[in-house]
């Protein structure tokens, strides 16, 4: 479904690009890569890789799959930046990015994504092996061409299908030590990807008239706040029965079925809770927090707690 953005007084921000206000430095080119999705990703390929180590772990390929998922993942995020500067002028939460204020030029962006892509996908395909160079590819690919440059401009499902490329970094940590696709890989690919429409979805829902006027077509705001305060049910609902899978296939102990499973069910009720919220800003903060914490919480318990 298409959405087309709205070009009256309701645009936050002007879209007429800024003069500089200071040379670039290299704290704007850490920015651009989006250091805040690298970190929690980041985190999410290392719980991969040490799930299917299983305590047996080999540094070297660590170190070198870590550093080639990083690599890959901001030059996701330079490209997304570069190709996004345009709506970052029209809203208040970005307007003031490295590229809509001229700190960093457009070339120089471009070149600094290209140069990230190309150097990730090397350290991924020569030291972790073809498949984590493939997902590391289908990483990019998505996020950059399916999400950043079609989805995200025309379409609500922008979320959903978006959360596959974001869901790669574990499956890429994973197969990297076992050169293979099992269910590991897939319940990994299935706690990112469900975990990240309503994580996104409850930001929207703070956000909605800053993503309204720069004319994102955002579930919250082409569908309304009480669908997507449905659409949110079914993925974290999903999320229940995973570490109860990760537990009876033996990847993960007790502990991690416990919190994570306690994790998912008052997430889910939070969710529940926002149908008769009265402060749907003040609710979806709630939520927004609340995801980070458990993704980040599960992630930790599921290493620690990681069978031999």
């Amino acid at each position: 479904m298409s959405y087309q953005a709205p070009s009256d007084s309701a645009t936050l921000a002007s879209a007429r690009p800024k003069p500089p206000e200071k040379a670039g430095t290299w704290k704007d080119f850490i920015a651009v890569t989006k250091p805040g999705i690298i970190r929690s990703n980041l985190i999410a390929a290392f719980a991969g890789f040490w799930m299917a180590s299983r305590w047996d772990i080999h540094f070297g390929l660590m170190i070198m799959t870590l550093l080639g998922t990083v690599l890959v993942m901001a030059s996701s995020c330079v490209f997304n930046n570069y190709f996004d500067r345009d709506l970052d002028m029209k809203m208040a939460r970005t307007s003031d990015r490295s590229l809509p204020t001229g700190r960093l030029t457009p070339t120089v962006v471009l070149w600094y994504a290209i140069t990230l892509g190309i150097v990730g996908l090397a350290v991924l395909f020569i030291f972790s092996g073809v498949l984590s160079g493939i997902f590391g590819l289908v990483g990019m690919f998505g996020y950059v061409v399916v999400y950043t440059l079609w989805l995200k401009r025309s379409s609500t499902w922008s979320t959903s299908i978006g959360a596959i490329p974001g869901a790669m970094p574990p499956v890429i940590g994973y197969v990297a030590v076992t050169q293979t696709v099992d269910m590991g890989a897939w319940l990994l690919f299935a706690l990112l990807f469900l975990w990240q429409p309503p994580h996104f979805w409850a930001l929207g829902i703070r956000r909605v008239e800053e993503y309204r006027a720069a004319g994102f077509p955002l579930l919250p705001v082409v569908k309304g706040i009480q669908r997507t305060k449905i659409q949110m049910i079914p993925y974290i609902a999903l999320l229940v029965p995973l570490p109860i899978l990760m537990y009876v296939y033996g990847y993960a102990g007790i502990f991690f079925l416990v919190i994570s499973l306690l994790l998912s069910v008052v997430w889910l009720y939070l969710a529940f809770k926002g149908f008769r919220a009265k402060d749907d800003e003040a609710w979806s903060k709630k939520m927004f927090f609340f995801s980070i914490n458990y993704l980040t919480i599960s992630l930790f318990v599921l290493v620690l707690n990681t069978l031999q």
